[in-house]
């Protein structure tokens, strides 16, 4: 693709989904090729949601998004495991909520299944299905992938059977949920957090997709329980929440990825 700049929009060079050496490098070098999205005014949950919608309205498909951002979840995923020695241990876990964040891990999950990884891909929901349309189709992608296990867990004992081993996982990805909690959380989304949560003191590292669930990306304050991550990837521009109150210690180190939205979507 021909590469743009702008101060605040579109990124230079290659987007994940299209960028072919993007799993060939390690976080510094991650760091590195998303550097200028990185380096962007930081800015709250609401305001992303109106860049979003004026995305969508300027042409950019939603799925074309989520593409973008779960492939920079995936390189990310795998450059951590590869940091930490954890290649080769085990699957790796994609813990899913039922909308777009999820969506994001469902992309993330194919990914690495197609770099080579075995991946487990949970969908955690009271339904069967994902809510909304760009999560159902990357869910539905899945049964096409044969190095993807997708298991559906809707109860406590569920969660619990995923659970037996997961100090097993080479690494567990947090796409439960992203900007749109508030209060406390419910089941089943409440025991896959406490599971992520006896994960990483078994060892095993966390990578969170946009915001450890459930820390607010505009103030940084934090649900019971909450997911602690080794790493988050947030998108297009750094997050207030992120960076400020518990959010930045939950937070553990932080890649903001270019996903494509549109420079004049990002002028409000």
């Amino acid at each position: 693709m021909t590469p743009t700049s702008s101060p605040s929009g579109a990124a230079s060079g290659p987007l994940p989904a299209d960028d072919p050496e993007l799993f060939e490098l390690d976080l510094r070098g991650l760091r590195r090729r998303w550097s200028e999205a990185a380096g962007r005014p930081p800015i709250g949950a609401e305001a992303m949601a109106g860049i979003d919608r004026r995305a969508h309205a300027f042409g950019m498909p939603g799925e074309r998004l989520m593409e973008h951002a779960g492939t920079a979840v995936a390189a990310a995923a795998r450059a951590l495991a590869e940091a930490t020695g954890r290649i080769g241990k085990g699957p790796i876990l994609v813990m899913c909520g039922s909308g777009n964040n999820g969506g994001d891990g469902f992309v993330a999950a194919r990914r690495l299944a197609q770099a080579g990884f075995d991946v487990i891909a949970a969908l955690v929901s009271s339904s069967a299905r994902p809510r909304t349309l760009d999560a159902t189709r990357n869910w539905d992608r899945l049964a096409a992938e044969p190095r993807v296990t997708r298991v559906h867990t809707a109860v406590a004992r569920e969660l619990a059977i995923l659970g037996n081993d997961v100090d097993h996982a080479s690494l567990v990805i947090d796409a439960l949920v992203g900007t749109g909690v508030s209060g406390a959380l419910r089941e089943p989304i409440r025991g896959a957090v406490e599971l992520i949560g006896r994960a990483r003191k078994a060892g095993v590292p966390v990578v969170a997709v946009d915001t450890p669930s459930a820390v607010d990306l505009s103030s940084g304050d934090a649900s019971d329980p909450v997911v602690q991550a080794d790493l988050t990837v947030t998108f297009h521009r750094p997050k207030t929440g992120l960076r400020t109150g518990r959010g930045a210690a939950l937070a553990g180190k932080v890649l903001v990825a270019p996903i494509g939205v549109p420079a004049e979507a990002d002028r409000g």
